[in-house]
């Protein structure tokens, strides 16, 4: 699908997303781990947790979706989860299959995880060593560092010591490997990532202790009833309609009912040091998250650098923020984001490639970018490279590029934002690729 499109000014929009996608994950999983019925409002419908659900599906939980209705899920309790006949097919999903394979090396059985041809180009040896040296058997393609991956369960070993990058990922799926075998965590991160797991896991009345970066969790085993949970309204959907409003003229956004996260902020703290009008105030907890509104509104903007040390708790919005940048008075200047290079595609290659299309001066670094603002941008054909977050985020430089914009093999932003293009301010039109 080609989708076309042109500017936009002067719009206000007051609204309210689907569940954030990093909790609808963890909390399908921790209700396949529960015994009994748990209830989820508000899941998100993109096809990355549809991915997830799917996969739990085949190992034995219950997962009822309807458009209408919760969720309703009957976990396998102490049963464990089933060995699936099949392969489990994790679509697109990194998520699904890094902590699906912690989940798995610690119970009882034989799994084989697979994805689509972006998931096997991605970085698997970051779960695979740790998880190996808890005592499961884990085996991939090219020096078991790409799926599809096998995970053969066993009774697992403490872990001890740290993860080789700063992943939530990672983390979430050693500590699930470590629940699921009744096995010791002692964990020091080498920076702060989202804690949603450990929020949802001490929320279920599951020990786990943070301090700083430290992270603690007693041996097992631990078991918790079905639940009920409402999930949050994903910020990182929200900052694709935040950045549109900062950048655009007598514009704004009010996004209701999302989730606040410290760790999912940070992207708007660096629009906040920009210059951009936006205020969080938060309303409500859910299982330990702070839950609120956002509100932002059209703003002049000055160029940042970004530090190494703020790259985590923003690391899916750089590529928004290159296009945020191109507004901004002044330089932009990213450092410390290699991990951009690993995702759904090369998102520091393919954000400076597809910018320049449209005038934006941008030149990529091997861990990050600079983008020297400001700088008109004019529409032009443009390159999705099969990225939800790159299409989203070239969509928004459309609101205030001159003339047309055609996103080329569009289509990807329903892995995790399938509201998206209901929302978008601007006109669109579709035409077939």
């Amino acid at each position: 699908m080609n989708i076309s499109l042109a500017g936009a000014e002067g719009w206000k929009r007051t609204l309210r997303l689907f569940g954030d996608k990093s909790l609808s994950h963890r909390s399908l999983i921790l209700a396949s781990m529960a015994s009994g019925e748990s209830v989820i409002h508000g899941l998100s419908k993109g096809a990355d947790v549809a991915s997830t659900a799917s996969c739990l599906r085949q190992m034995g939980s219950e997962i009822d979706i309807s458009e209408e209705l919760p969720v309703r899920v009957s976990g396998w309790g102490d049963r464990g989860p089933a060995e699936p006949v099949g392969i489990l097919d994790c679509g697109n999903s990194g998520t699904t299959l890094r902590l699906l394979a912690g989940l798995l090396a610690g119970s009882s059985g034989l799994f084989i995880l697979d994805g689509d041809e972006s998931l096997r180009k991605r970085p698997q040896g970051r779960v695979v060593r740790p998880l190996s040296e808890m005592g499961a058997t884990l085996l991939a393609r090219r020096n078991d560092t790409l799926c599809p991956l096998v995970v053969k369960g066993a009774r697992l070993s403490p872990f001890r010591g740290s993860p080789e990058v700063a992943s939530a990922q990672v983390k979430s799926s050693i500590l699930l490997a470590a629940l699921a075998s009744g096995s010791e965590v002692e964990m020091e991160e080498l920076g702060h990532t989202r804690d949603h797991t450990e929020m949802m896991l001490r929320g279920l009345g599951v020990p786990i202790t943070s301090d700083g970066l430290k992270i603690s969790l007693s041996s097992g085993p631990h078991r918790w009833n079905g639940f009920e949970y409402t999930v949050p309204g994903d910020p990182s959907s929200a900052a694709f309609l935040v950045a549109a409003a900062v950048m655009g003229q007598g514009t704004k956004v009010t996004v209701e009912g999302v989730c606040l996260n410290p760790t999912r902020t940070g992207f708007f703290q660096i629009l906040e040091r920009m210059g951009a009008k936006i205020s969080m105030r938060v309303t409500e907890e859910r299982m330990g998250e702070p839950v609120g509104t956002i509100t932002a509104e059209s703003s002049r903007l000055i160029g940042t650098e970004v530090e190494p040390h703020e790259v985590p708790p923003a690391i899916d919005e750089f590529p928004l923020l290159a296009v945020v940048a191109t507004a901004a008075e002044g330089n932009t200047v990213v450092k410390g984001a290699e991990e951009l290079r690993v995702k759904e595609s090369d998102r520091i290659r393919c954000v400076v490639t597809e910018l320049s299309k449209m005038g934006a001066r941008i030149t990529e670094a091997p861990d990050g970018f600079t983008v020297y603002g400001p700088t008109p941008l004019s529409g032009a054909v443009m390159e999705c490279h099969h990225d939800h977050r790159l299409e989203m985020s070239l969509a928004v430089a459309a609101l205030t590029a001159e003339g047309t914009t055609r996103l080329e093999n569009a289509g990807w932003a329903s892995i995790s934002f399938p509201e998206f293009w209901s929302f978008y301010p601007g006109p669109q039109e579709r035409s077939e690729a």
